[in-house]
């Protein structure tokens, strides 16, 4: 029915929505929340609820281009490709009959890289109904509900296109669309214009003093350009979504709001084979929230020994300040050499970012470990690019030449600029619009210049220090 749900319902009802679009299936967990999220309830004088409001933190976009075997891709995706009505095949270009017999979630680049595995709960079929019921009780149009599928839709026909190899009149290899009809298919579905899609998948426009540069990419940069669009749209289409989201739970009035329960859930410590941009987050992440639990208990236990009189002084605070800093305090933090290196343009790379690394914290002859032991790389790690922070949970190897510049930097290119700012759908406008708000820097914006985007890491350091400044003024229960 219509009737007007009430907040309680409206808070509970935005779960699924939020899952659809940041869950996927992992080897370990079939519904893991692959972001960060913080939600906070605000309730009146009288103890009633008004609302709350989500924040989420760094959506794994990489999986968007690549998921392992035996996992799964996010879970909207095989939803649609699952649960749509035989009127919806018809409207998203879901054509059975190309796939040669298999089933469509198998089909599609992006959704059977891992061998598209069911769900043990539930089927796709049930999650998209009950996205679509949260989608409606979220306010929701219908049209509105069509735009946001047919935008799935149109990413995964993105994931479909290939490239074959021309000789330009230069003589260079260069990319050209190997099938025009999926490009149609996704430009219509993405609500964008097609020429300028075979722009941005196929062209790099780099900008001197003042010119500006067309470069033709060859097959395998057409096909990166191909990718990282499609988590650039995806990952767009996340922050409107929990926009979306926040736009319908929140409180009216921040004045009605006496106090405030919150539950962070966030992603636990990780060390891999190889480890990357996002892994050095997730663990700076991790050991501020440990620094924040360390002096938590630290004051409890002191408190406890002034109540029965016992002097405290023997009592050790395991402080990790030091791996804080050694990550991201400025100028000589890691991250913020990071962002130093991504200021120099193309003659940045991630070997020249870890050689510097080195030298600020291996500077003596033959050292192989920081002065705080908080970073070390042995001669051969160092000639592999491989550096090691000791962190409160342990050493882990970080390797440099995983695109820590390209992922740190996420520019959004100019040929996706145009793409998304003109001839485009009003949704797909809304949706660039709520990206470039969190990635603009307006502090430091200029009279007739552009506007600077700001890196990964700067946007999520803020992230986390109003996290830990919220931490900081309640009163934390942990729960394992």
């Amino acid at each position: 029915g219509d009737e007007k749900l009430s907040v309680m319902e409206r808070v509970l009802q935005s779960n699924p929505i939020l899952e659809a679009f940041g869950n996927a299936k992992t080897l370990r967990n079939d519904n893991s929340s692959r972001f960060g999220k913080f939600i906070e309830l605000g309730f009146n004088r009288a103890g009633v609820l008004q609302g709350a409001k989500v924040q989420t933190y760094l959506l794994e976009k990489v999986r968007i281009g690549y998921h392992a075997s035996g996992e799964r891709n996010y879970h909207i995706f095989y939803q649609l490709l699952r649960g749509a009505t035989e009127e919806q095949h018809h409207k998203y270009c879901f054509h059975d009959g190309l796939t040669g017999g298999l089933e469509l979630a198998n089909y599609f680049h992006l959704t059977g890289q891992g061998g598209a595995p069911q769900l043990r709960e539930f089927t796709d079929e049930e999650g998209l109904k009950y996205t679509l019921k949260s989608m409606r009780s979220m306010g929701f149009s219908e049209q509105k509900v069509d735009h946001v599928l047919s935008i799935i839709a149109g990413i995964l026909h993105l994931g479909q296109v290939k490239f074959e190899s021309k000789m330009s009149d230069g003589g260079q290899e260069i990319a050209q669309i190997a099938d025009m009809k999926t490009v149609e298919d996704a430009a219509k579905l993405l609500g964008v214009d097609i020429d300028k899609l075979i722009t941005a998948l196929t062209v790099r426009i780099l900008v001197t003093r003042n010119e500006e540069m067309r470069i033709d990419l060859t097959p395998n940069k057409a096909a990166d350009a191909r990718d990282s669009l499609a988590k650039m749209v995806y990952g767009a289409m996340f922050l409107w979504v929990v926009k979306a989201v926040n736009d319908c739970i929140m409180w009216e009035n921040d004045s009605d709001i006496r106090s405030s329960a919150g539950v962070l859930d966030i992603f636990g410590f990780e060390s891999f084979a190889i480890n990357s941009f996002e892994q050095l987050c997730i663990n700076f992440t991790n050991e501020a929230l440990q620094q924040q639990f360390n002096k938590f208990i630290f004051k409890l236990e002191q408190e406890e020994y002034d109540r029965e009189s016992i002097d405290g002084a023997f009592i050790n605070f395991a402080d990790n300040q030091d791996c804080l800093d050694t990550i991201a305090a400025r100028p000589k933090g890691i991250l913020a050499l990071l962002d130093d290196e991504c200021k120099l343009g193309l003659r940045g790379n991630d070997k020249s970012w870890v050689t510097k690394l080195n030298q600020t914290y291996l500077s003596g002859k033959n050292q192989t470990v920081s002065d705080n032991t908080r970073y070390s790389a042995t001669k051969m790690q160092q000639a592999k690019g491989i550096f090691c922070v000791r962190h409160f949970a342990g050493n882990v190897e970080y390797t440099a030449e995983t695109n820590f510049l390209e992922k740190n930097r996420d520019e959004i290119p100019l040929t996706a600029k145009s793409l998304f700012e003109e001839d485009s759908s009003d949704l797909i406008k809304e949706i660039y619009t709520v990206q470039k708000d969190q990635s603009e820097d307006p502090t430091v914006a200029q009279a007739g210049k552009p506007v600077k985007q700001k890196t990964v890491s700067q946007q999520f350091k803020v992230q986390l220090t109003s996290l830990i400044e919220m931490i900081e003024k309640t009163d934390p229960h942990y729960i394992r």
